[in-house]
């Protein structure tokens, strides 16, 4: 229940407004988001690859109704994509980024989905040229089917161009076990958006079974699982199917949000798997802030003191 109401909240504009008029807000959403600029996201994707973690950066945004701002956001990816090259923190695909397809323009009323497969295209040409990848997020349950099109005509040229599966839909077993072949870079997550009935899994050990039976597809198949949990039962299932299949460290990964269990994250990379950290930067955090404190209620907690103790 609490996680509907504050999916709905992230939609709401009201509240939107609220939560940026609060002084304190800032200061706490900068535990999730590295910060607002490429430059705060390169310091701190170069601070957690020092700790022996991978990253993928988010430039934040969605729902882009406008083209220009569409190639903006992809041009922001490309300077950001040259930045890592630069610095050699892309090297051995150590740092790569996400992009929503709706971010570059998979929303636009008009030819949306042939705009977003051709800003994809250029961020992975430059990916490509920095000698690391791309992993197309998933969004909302209606947006599914385009962003499957978008990554499978794409992989043509871009073969390891990853996607997104969220265990909380129905169809996500069926979606893993299409995806789950060679060379195949796919991060399994629980979701974090809305979905009717009978399209989306409500209840939470629902979604968990779903994870496990996404999960065990995608490990005893060919391709690369990236595994995104902050369950610590789901990181045991995953360290126990991937040892009975023979999985090397190097042949799948773990990956965490940033600010979210750091110790869990330094505790794996420790014993040698392959941690990646999901970094977010940018200022339009209001979205993503709202669906972390719906995914997991010790984020809510930890908000909300943050707020009363700053009052």
């Amino acid at each position: 229940m609490l996680r509907q109401a504050l999916l709905a909240l992230s939609a709401s504009k009201k509240t939107r407004e609220l939560i940026l008029a609060t002084p304190v807000t800032r200061d706490v959403v900068s535990r999730f988001v590295a910060g607002e600029t490429a430059a705060d996201a390169l310091a701190a994707t170069e601070r957690l690859i020092s700790q022996g973690l991978h990253v993928t950066i988010d430039f934040l945004g969605e729902d882009t109704v406008d083209p220009d701002q569409a190639t903006a956001v992809a041009d922001e990816y490309i300077g950001l994509l040259r930045r890592l090259s630069e610095t050699d923190l892309s090297a051995r695909g150590r740092a790569e980024v996400s992009v929503k397809p709706t971010a570059v323009g998979l929303g636009l009323p008009d030819h949306g989905e042939k705009t977003a497969r051709e800003n994809i295209a250029r961020i992975a040409a430059a990916a490509r040229n920095a000698g690391t990848t791309v992993t197309v997020d998933m969004e909302d349950h209606t947006r599914i089917d385009a962003t499957l099109r978008i990554v499978s005509e794409l992989r043509a040229d871009f073969p390891d161009l990853g996607c997104v599966i969220q265990s909380y839909l129905r169809r996500s077993a069926d979606d893993c076990l299409d995806l789950a072949e060679a060379g195949s870079r796919v991060r399994l997550c629980k979701g974090a958006y809305r979905a009717p009935e009978g399209i989306g899994l409500a209840n939470k050990a629902d979604v968990d079974l779903s994870y496990a039976r996404c999960m065990r597809i995608l490990l005893d198949g060919p391709g690369y699982p990236m595994l995104a949990t902050h369950d610590p039962r789901l990181i045991q299932i995953v360290g126990s199917k991937a040892q009975l299949v023979g999985r090397e460290p190097g042949s799948f990964e773990y990956q965490m949000l940033y600010g979210i269990r750091p110790d869990e994250q330094a505790r794996l990379a420790a014993e040698g798997a392959q941690v990646r950290v999901y970094l977010p930067y940018g200022s339009d955090w209001y979205g993503y802030l709202v669906r972390r404190l719906a995914e997991r209620p010790a984020n809510l907690a930890f908000f909300l003191r943050a707020l009363s103790s700053r009052k």
